[in-house]
């Protein structure tokens, strides 16, 4: 991930944890880190994961309060896919359409510059828009072949 996604995210949780006397926590800081190194969607169990492979070990219950003030702030979105729920950091997930199997679950990115310049464009009364995840479920190539078979 860019490291300006990351610095922007630093900084928004630091101008929330002074503003309201919150203290500056590593927990915190290493959730947010392993969130903004994660490549795509991700679970909490994903995530809990990334934290054990850097050898930062938080409780459940630390990394549900990060990801539940985290959301507050808009430093992370949540997805709720077909079976499951997923999360992505707010700044990375900007402009993207995901491609749901139906069948198997499988989740594809792709970006479309037209699709977020058309969105970009949109005036929409009274609302500011952050960014857009659009959904198209369908399903995919591989259990299209297998039906046929």
């Amino acid at each position: 991930m860019a490291r300006e996604e990351t610095q922007r995210a630093y900084d928004v949780l630091n101008k929330f944890l002074k503003s309201d006397n919150h203290r500056k926590t590593p927990e915190r800081y290493a959730v947010l880190d392993a969130i903004y190194s994660m490549d795509s969607l991700f679970t909490m169990d994903a995530l809990n994961e990334a934290l054990n492979e850097k050898r930062f070990r938080v409780s459940r219950a630390t990394l549900y309060n990060c990801m539940n003030l985290f959301l507050k702030l808009g430093l992370v979105v949540r997805h709720h896919l077909q079976d499951a729920i997923v999360y992505e950091a707010a700044f990375s997930a900007q402009g993207y359409v995901r491609l749901i199997c139906r069948m198997c679950g499988r989740v594809t990115e792709q970006k479309n510059l037209e699709l977020e310049k058309t969105i970009g464009e949109m005036k929409i009364s009274r609302f500011r828009k952050d960014n857009f995840t659009l959904y198209l479920y369908g399903v995919c190539g591989k259990c299209q072949s297998k039906k046929i078979r």
